[in-house]
């Protein structure tokens, strides 16, 4: 399974002339935690986090409506391809303390955002399949049992 596979429908996304007022209210109306910050070619420039807006922005007194996602935003970006599984994607994840992983084509051309949260959920499902298939096997009454 393609880590494109897991990633939220809707691209949560803002051009590198957004604000930071902008790219918060991207986040809000998505009901994500990140925003990828794509160039006019829709290629990954950075990604701006709520980790972004906590450590960057909180106490700097900076006017978020002023100032260009640009300047706050996280760069350079850690990408995931189309080739990458979702046990190396949650494995770089989990190593780097990523909460949210780009992925983009061998252009760097955005095609989704992967969340810690796609990743938990498709590990939930996959552990809940492996339990069912144990427990129809333990439970099997054939020949023998």
């Amino acid at each position: 399974m393609s880590v494109l596979d897991l990633c939220d429908r809707e691209i949560a996304a803002v051009g590198l002339e957004a604000t930071v007022a902008d790219a918060i209210y991207k986040m809000l109306d998505h009901h994500v935690g990140a925003v990828a910050v794509v160039d006019s070619e829709y290629r990954v420039a950075g990604i701006f986090t709520e980790r972004d807006v906590l450590r960057k922005m909180s106490l700097s007194h900076v006017d978020p409506k002023l100032t260009s996602v640009r300047e706050l935003m996280t760069t350079p970006v850690e990408m995931a391809t189309r080739a990458t599984g979702a046990g190396e994607a949650l494995s770089i994840m989990l190593e780097r303390h990523f909460r949210h992983l780009p992925v983009a084509d061998d252009n760097g051309k955005l095609l989704g955002i992967l969340s810690i949260r796609n990743l938990l959920e498709w590990r939930v499902d996959d552990l809940s399949r492996e339990l069912e298939s144990l427990e129809q096997y333990v439970s099997n009454d054939g020949p023998g049992g």
